[in-house]
């Protein structure tokens, strides 16, 4: 029995077969940016979380790399075009995993930034590329108004499923606003409740050990995933990205990163408190190496991943053993 409700398992019992994303940067930016591309969140280095396989120029980097400013001040290059993008993506990853079937992820910022009709005619230009399991979306909670809900709604079919991803990070308007992240958590809810009423699934992405928050503070922002029944959780553990707002803040000494068995504790916490059914498509973040100011000690996915499961089974929990459980019972 697995220790949580992996997404590679999920995608395995909904699909029959071994799925993975290709990444696709569709030009977009993010209304939380300025217009010369920088600011935005505290957090945000402006690589836009770009897949691995389109950073060409930073294929000579590995997990001991040493911080490079070079690479993190700058903006990588857009490809030339969406149906080029997805090409490279699934050659790479039938070559690399061997893949039987593909989801289309519009990863890189603000996927919903931009008119409905402009995104029909991006999301239209993809999607005629091939056949997908899943047509998935990353987006921010402020920016889904109705009728981009339902152009993305439209495009759901009992053989494709439409998921949004949307950046929550914190339940705490306090830390939302500390982070500049430009909405609050009941606009987070607000969307999910929309996007939900439409059939679309949701995945939420949170951050645990964000500044000035503790235990008490995560839990909340668990709860409120719990409350909107998220479909899926991504969970990152807080990354310092050069060239940030909050890097700055962080060589000043205002706020420490937590320790790798510090997050093991913090993780394990996490999943314990989550419904048994969200689908935890992440639990650890994978920054560069060569992009990072903090942690700079810390394992890659696997092991990661290896001593979390360890841990899980010397203590005898699993994902949702404590869910709906007060603070005393954990």
């Amino acid at each position: 029995m697995e220790l949580w409700n992996s997404y590679r398992s999920y995608l395995q019992r909904r699909f029959g077969c071994a799925v993975y994303r290709i990444g696709v940067d569709g030009g977009f930016s993010c209304p939380n940016r300025d217009k010369d591309g920088h600011g935005g969140c505290s957090f945000c280095d402006g690589t836009g979380a770009v897949a691995v396989y389109h950073r060409k120029k930073e294929s000579s980097f590995h997990h001991d790399s040493l911080y490079d400013d070079s690479v993190a001040n700058s903006l990588l290059p857009r490809l030339d075009s969406i149906e080029s993008q997805i090409e490279r993506g699934r050659e790479f990853l039938m070559r690399r995993y061997h893949a039987e079937g593909f989801s289309l992820y519009f990863q890189s910022f603000t996927n919903t930034y931009d008119s409905a009709d402009n995104l029909r005619a991006i999301y239209d230009r993809a999607l005629s590329t091939g056949t997908y399991k899943e047509f998935i979306v990353s987006t921010r909670p402020d920016v889904l108004p109705d009728d981009v809900v339902d152009l993305l709604a439209s495009y759901a079919s009992p053989e494709m499923d439409v998921w949004v991803e949307l950046g929550l990070q914190s339940a705490s308007d306090y830390t939302l606003r500390a982070i500049g992240r430009g909405h609050d958590s009941a606009c987070y809810a607000d969307a999910a409740a929309r996007l939900h009423d439409k059939g679309i699934k949701v995945s939420t992405h949170i951050i645990i050990g964000l500044p000035g928050e503790g235990r008490d503070d995560f839990m909340r922002t668990v709860e409120m995933v719990n409350s909107v029944r998220s479909e899926g959780v991504k969970i990152h553990n807080l990354h310092v990205p050069g060239g940030t707002r909050m890097a700055d803040e962080y060589l000043d000494g205002d706020f420490t990163i937590s320790s790798e068995e510090r997050y093991l504790d913090d993780a394990e916490l996490v999943l314990r408190r989550l419904s048994p059914d969200t689908i935890i498509q992440r639990l650890v973040c994978e920054t560069p190496m060569h992009r990072l100011i903090a942690p700079r000690v810390f394992p890659d996915k696997s092991l990661f991943l290896s001593r979390l499961r360890r841990q899980m089974e010397e203590h005898g929990t699993r994902q949702g053993d404590l869910y709906g459980c007060g603070e005393e019972d954990s």
